[in-house]
């Protein structure tokens, strides 16, 4: 009786109040605690193929990075299967507008085998992030008992005011360019990600099996609850 009760209440609890998350605007994610966080999308390298003397001025650059830093960073390697479906739609519809009958059945063959070798090879695709914080508070100067319970206690801490927001985005900024200086000394790019793009990529880690079949839409049609 009691599983039937429950199987018929309705569930209005939403799975968005277990997540560290509690908003995404003007290119930072916005921690229930009240910090902030910037996501960089990096590029990578091949040490391996570089020649002696390359890859010691990476190491190098690579220990003055370290040394550098004076607050904590964490790297994300994420591995996914490739998608190619923008390239696909594209080969398509360079098929539909060719006017040579032999060149579009040779543009459709070159499609398919591209799809097939995809699919069949399960190709994969590393990208490499670096997420830089800002905590206004340093964790080292609160006590366990003020960390535990700000947990909890977040619902007052996460409205924070506009103009103390961007005081805290603005020193926050002044480490990711620090950071992209550092990245660029080791011959690595980086790009920092928008709102669109922070949102699509906490969506596609939370929903690994169902992101290629629902894509997000522009985050100005997305309807929020408040």
């Amino acid at each position: 009786m009691r599983s039937k009760k429950l199987a018929n209440k309705k569930i209005s609890t939403s799975t968005q109040q277990y997540l560290d998350i509690a908003e995404i605007k003007e290119d930072c994610v916005v921690l229930k605690d009240g910090t902030l966080r910037a996501v960089l999308l990096v590029s990578s390298l091949n040490f391996s193929l570089k020649s002696d003397d390359e890859q010691n001025a990476i190491i190098s650059a690579y220990v003055s990075f370290l040394n550098f830093l004076e607050f904590p960073l964490q790297i994300l390697i994420q591995s996914r299967i490739l998608n190619i479906d923008g390239y696909l739609a594209r080969l398509e519809k360079i098929e539909h507008e060719q006017t040579n009958e032999l060149l579009r059945i040779q543009t459709a063959d070159y499609r398919k085998y591209i799809s097939e070798l995809v699919e069949l090879g399960e190709i994969m695709t590393k990208r490499f992030y670096v997420v830089v914080p800002y905590n206004p508070v340093s964790d080292g100067k609160r006590s366990w008992f003020k960390r535990f319970f700000s947990v909890f206690s977040a619902a007052g801490e996460v409205k924070l005011k506009q103009a103390e927001f961007f005081k805290r985005r603005h020193v926050l900024y002044q480490r990711v360019e620090n950071v992209i200086g550092g990245l660029n000394g080791m011959t690595l790019k980086a790009v920092v990600l928008d709102t669109q793009s922070l949102i699509e990529l906490f969506y596609n880690s939370y929903n690994p099996e169902i992101n290629n079949r629902e894509k997000m839409v522009e985050v100005n049609q997305l309807r929020v609850e408040t």
